[in-house]
C-alpha cells in the first residue's frame, strides 16, 4: 500500500484499522511517496543546516545564522553527524572573544583615541622649528643609536645607516644635509626578503625619500627561514634601506665627537668607555 499503491498513513489506518503508531513502526525505514509529502517552506534551511553541520558548526551557532529557534535547529541536525573543525571552532571562538572585547572597550578606546590626538597635537607645537644645530644633534644620536659604529676588534670609521623606517631615514638624510652630503652623494642599496619584490621596494624606496634611482645598488636578498613567524610579510613591506656615505671617515669622527660630548653633558661615559 505504500510503495505500489503510494497511500498515507491515514489512508493506511483507514485500510487496515490499524492504530497510527502500529502503522509507523510498520512503516519504519520506507520513505513515503512523493504525493504524500507536505511542501515545507523551511525544507531548504533544513539543507543548510545540515551541511553548517557538516562543516562543524554548533546549534546556537547554525540557529543564529538561518534565523530559527534553537530547538529547532537542534532538531534539523541532532541525527547529522558532527565533526568540529579545530581552525573553524578557533575562529568562530577568536571572532566571539573580539565581538565581547570591542563590545566592552569601544567607549574606552574612543576617549583613548581622542586623548591620544590631543597629545599628539600639543606635541607637535612644542618641536616648532629646527635649527642647523638640532638636525646635528638629532642625526648623531640617531646615527648612535641605529647606525654602524667602529669597534676595538673591528675598527671601520665608515658612516653607514640602515632603517625600514622612512621618517627616520628621512631625518638622518636631513642631517647628512646639514653636514654638507648632498643625497646624490650616498649609495642606497634595498636589504629585503625574496619573498618580498625587490625592484618594487626600490622604486618605493626611491619615490617615498626622493633619492636618485641610478644611486641604488642591487638589492641584498635575505634568504626566506620557513620555520621564522615573520610579520613584515604585507603590501606595506618594503624591506630596510641601506645608507652608505663614501669617503666618510672625517664625517664617523665628526659624530663620534658630538656624542662623546652629549655623554659628557649627561654625565655619562664617553665614546671609548662606552664602546668597551
Amino acid at each position: 500500500m505504500r510503495t505500489v499503491d503510494g497511500l498515507s498513513v491515514r489512508e493506511i489506518r483507514a485500510r487496515t484499522g490499524l492504530g497510527r503508531n502500529r502503522v509507523y513502526e510498520l512503516l519504519r525505514g520506507v520513505p513515503p511517496a512523493p504525493v504524500t509529502r507536505r511542501p515545507n517552506a523551511k525544507d531548504d534551511l533544513r539543507v543548510r543546516a545540515v551541511e553548517l553541520r557538516a562543516g562543524g558548526y554548533s546549534v546556537p551557532d547554525i540557529a543564529t545564522r538561518l534565523g530559527v529557534a534553537k530547538s529547532t535547529a537542534y532538531r534539523w541536525v541532532r541525527d547529522a553527524p558532527f565533526e568540529p573543525d579545530g581552525a573553524v571552532a578557533r575562529a568562530r571562538h577568536e571572532s566571539r572573544v573580539k565581538a565581547a572585547g570591542d563590545a566592552r572597550w569601544a567607549a574606552h578606546r574612543a576617549e583613548r583615541d581622542v586623548a591620544r590626538a590631543d597629545a599628539h597635537q600639543r606635541a607637535a607645537r612644542s618641536v616648532g622649528s629646527l635649527d642647523d644645530r638640532d638636525l646635528l644633534l638629532l642625526g648623531a644620536a640617531l646615527y648612535w643609536c641605529e647606525g654602524a659604529k667602529s669597534k676595538p676588534w673591528r675598527r671601520d670609521d665608515h658612516v653607514q645607516f640602515v632603517n625600514s623606517d622612512p621618517g627616520l631615514l628621512a631625518l638622518f638624510l636631513c642631517f647628512l644635509e646639514t653636514c654638507g652630503v648632498d643625497r646624490s652623494v650616498p649609495t642606497y642599496r634595498v636589504s629585503i626578503h625574496e619573498t618580498a619584490d625587490s625592484d618594487a621596494a626600490t622604486s618605493w624606496w626611491a619615490g617615498r625619500l626622493g633619492l636618485p634611482v641610478g644611486q641604488f645598488r642591487r638589492p641584498t636578498i635575505k634568504k626566506h627561514k620557513p620555520r621564522t613567524i615573520r610579520r613584515n610579510v604585507g603590501a606595506d613591506y618594503h624591506g630596510c634601506l641601506v645608507i652608505n656615505v663614501p669617503r666618510s671617515r672625517a664625517l664617523y669622527w665628526r659624530i663620534e665627537g658630538m656624542i662623546a660630548e652629549l655623554f659628557q653633558k649627561a654625565g655619562g661615559a664617553g665614546v671609548e668607555q662606552a664602546d668597551r
